[in-house]
C-alpha cells in the first residue's frame, strides 16, 4: 500500500543534490578531524535539510517535540563545551539513536506515540526498511536526468555540444594559460601551486572521501525519503480479506500486532509480594540497627571500615533494580480484583518502594564512606547519579500506586532523557577534582596520576590548587603543557574546554 501523496521527481532530485551537498560538508567538517563546534554546526543544517524537504509530512510541533529537539541540540553543544571522553564516545551513541526516534514521532505516518513502546519498532522499521528500500531511487533519479539510453534527439544535441565544446576548449585553454602564466609571476606561482594540492590528497584519501560522501549522502538521502515517500508492508494472515483496494482502517489493525498483556491472578501476587516484602523488612530492620551510626564510627562487630564502605553497595543496587522492576510488573500485570484484595496489594507495594529506598540509601552510605577512604572517580560518580535517578524513579512508581492514570512511563522517559543531559552538562570532571582536593585537605592523600588523567575541563581547577599548594601538581601540569597538540586545530574540531585549559596553561607558565 503506497502512500496517497507521491513526491514530484523534481523534489526528489532536489532533494538528492541536497543530500549530496550536505554529505561534502559533513568529510569536510569531520574527514580526518576530532568533533568539535562542527557536531552542532553539523546537526542544525541537517534538521533544515530534513524538515525542508519533509515539511509536508511534518505533524503539527508540540511540547514533547521541543523538548525532544532542546535536548539533542544541548547534548550536541557538548562537543564544542566540555571534553570529557566518556560522554564524547557514548554521545556519538545517543545523539543519533535520539534524532532518529525523534524524526520518527515528527515524521511518521503512523504518529505513534511517543513513550509507547512502538516507537522504537517504528524507528527500527523505518531505518531498516523504508530508508534501504530508497537506496535504489538515488540512482534511479541519476539514471533518469541523464535520461538512461532514452534521451530525446534534442537532449541529445545538447550534450553532443557541450562535450564538443570541451574539446575545443581544453587545447586553447592550455595556450591561454600559459601565456597568462608567462605575463605574471603571481598568476603562475597560483598554477605552480595546484599540483602541491593534489599531492597532497592522496590516492588512497580522494577515495576515502569520495566513498565518504557517496555512502553517506545516499544514506541521509534514504533516511530522508523513507519519510516522504513511506510505504505500508501489510502480512496478510488473513485472505479472505478483500485487499484489492487497499486495506481498510478496522481490518489493518486487525492485521497489525497487538500489544502483549500480562495479567496475574491477585491471589499470586499478593502471595509473591507478601513473601519478599517479609525478608527486605528484616533486612531494612537489621539495617537500621547500625546504618546510621556508621556515620559516627559505630561499624558492625567485626568488621573495619574499609571492609564496611568496600562491601555490599553494589549488592544493593542490583536488589533495588529488581524491585523497581518487580513494581513496574505488579502495576501493570495485575488482574480484576476485589476493592480490599487491592488495597492489600497497593500497600504491599508501598512496603516494597519503602524498603527499596532504604536498600538504595544504605547503598548509597556505604559508597560515600567508600570515596572518602579511596578517593572520587568516574565510575563512583556516576555509581551515585544512578541511585539518585532509581530513587526518583521509585517515587514516581509511588505515585502510580495509589493513581491509576499517573502517566508513569511518559514521566519515566521524560527523567531518564532530563537526567542524562544534566549529567552531561553538571561537570563530571570538575566534581571529581574538586572532592579529591578536598579530600586531601582533610586527609593529606591525593591521587596526582588519577587527577591528571581527567578530562582538559579541571585543568584551571588543578592549576588554582597548584598555586595555593606550592606548585604541588606542577609536574603534571608541565606534562599537560608540553603534551599539548603543536599544530594549529582547524576550526571544526575547536573545544571550549581545551580553549581554556591551553590559554590557562599558557599564563601559568609564562609567569
Amino acid at each position: 500500500m503506497e502512500d496517497q501523496t507521491v513526491p514530484k521527481p523534481e523534489r526528489a532530485l532536489q532533494a538528492l543534490g541536497a543530500a549530496f551537498l550536505l554529505a561534502v560538508l559533513n568529510q569536510y567538517l569531520f574527514y580526518g578531524k576530532m568533533p568539535g563546534v562542527s557536531y552542532p554546526v553539523f546537526v542544525c543544517l541537517f534538521y533544515v535539510f530534513v524538515l525542508y524537504f519533509a515539511k509536508d509530512k511534518l505533524r503539527k510541533p508540540d511540547v514533547v517535540s521541543y523538548i525532544w529537539l532542546g535536548a539533542i541540540v544541548l547534548l550536541s553543544l557538548t562537543y564544542a563545551l566540555f571534553a570529557n571522553w566518556l560522554f564524547f564516545g557514548l554521545n556519538l551513541l545517543v545523539i543519533p539513536a535520539l534524532i532518529l526516534l525523534h524524526m520518527t514521532y515528527m515524521l511518521s505516518y503512523k504518529l505513534p506515540s511517543w513513550s509507547g513502546p512502538l516507537m522504537i519498532g517504528a524507528a527500527a522499521e523505518h531505518l531498516f526498511t523504508q530508508s534501504l528500500r530508497h537506496w535504489g531511487t538515488a540512482p534511479r533519479i541519476i539514471r533518469r536526468m541523464f535520461g538512461g539510453g532514452k534521451l530525446q534527439d534534442e537532449r541529445k544535441q545538447v550534450v553532443i555540444k557541450v562535450l564538443t565544446g570541451l574539446g575545443i576548449s581544453l587545447p586553447l585553454l592550455l595556450i591561454v594559460t600559459s601565456l597568462l602564466s608567462s605575463a605574471d609571476g603571481v598568476f603562475h606561482e597560483l598554477l605552480a601551486g595546484i599540483p602541491q594540492m593534489l599531492e597532497r590528497l592522496s590516492f588512497g584519501e580522494g577515495f576515502a572521501r569520495l566513498l565518504w560522501v557517496l555512502l553517506l549522502g545516499t544514506g541521509m538521502f534514504g533516511l530522508l525519503w523513507g519519510f516522504v515517500d513511506h510505504k505500508v508492508y501489510v502480512w496478510n494472515p488473513k485472505p479472505e480479506l478483500n485487499m484489492e483496494d487497499g486495506p481498510s482502517a478496522e481490518s489493518l489493525n486487525e492485521l497489525l500486532p497487538q500489544p502483549l498483556t500480562l495479567k496475574v491472578d491477585p491471589v499470586i501476587l499478593t502471595t509473591i509480594l507478601t513473601v519478599i516484602n517479609t525478608v527486605y523488612v528484616l533486612f531494612v530492620s537489621l539495617q537500621f540497627s547500625y546504618l546510621f551510626g556508621a556515620w559516627d564510627g559505630i561499624l558492625p562487630e567485626g568488621s573495619t571500615y574499609a571492609d564496611y564502605a568496600r562491601s555490599g553497595f553494589l549488592e544493593l543496587i542490583l536488589v533495588t533494580s529488581i524491585n523497581f522492576v518487580l513494581l513496574l510488573l505488579s502495576l501493570h500485570s495485575t488482574g480484576p480484583a476485589a476493592a480490599r484484595l487491592r488495597t492489600i496489594i497497593n500497600i504491599l507495594l508501598y512496603i516494597l518502594v519503602l524498603c527499596s529506598v532504604v536498600m538504595l540509601y544504605s547503598a548509597y552510605s556505604r559508597l560515600a564512606l567508600y570515596e572518602e577512604a579511596y578517593g572520587y572517580t568516574y565510575i563512583r560518580f556516576l555509581v551515585h547519579a544512578f541511585m539518585i535517578f532509581l530513587g526518583l524513579l521509585l517515587v514516581l512508581a509511588a505515585v502510580r500506586i495509589s493513581r491509576v492514570q499517573f502517566p508513569l512511563a511518559p514521566c519515566c522517559l521524560a527523567l531518564g532523557l532530563f537526567s542524562y543531559v544534566l549529567i552531561n552538562y553538571i561537570g563530571m570532571d570538575h566534581i571529581i577534582a574538586k572532592q579529591n582536593i578536598q579530600r586531601y585537605e582533610t586527609s593529606g592523600i591525593l591521587d596526582s596520576s588519577y587527577l591528571s588523567g581527567l578530562s582538559p575541563d579541571v585543568t584551571p581547577l588543578l592549576i588554582d590548587f597548584s598555586k595555593q599548594d606550592n606548585g604541588k601538581l606542577d609536574e603534571i601540569l608541565r606534562e599537560k603543557w608540553d603534551n599539548r597538540t603543536q599544530a594549529a586545530q582547524p576550526w571544526p574540531s575547536f573545544n571550549a574546554a581545551k580553549f581554556r585549559a591551553e590559554r590557562a596553561l599558557e599564563h601559568y607558565f609564562a609567569e
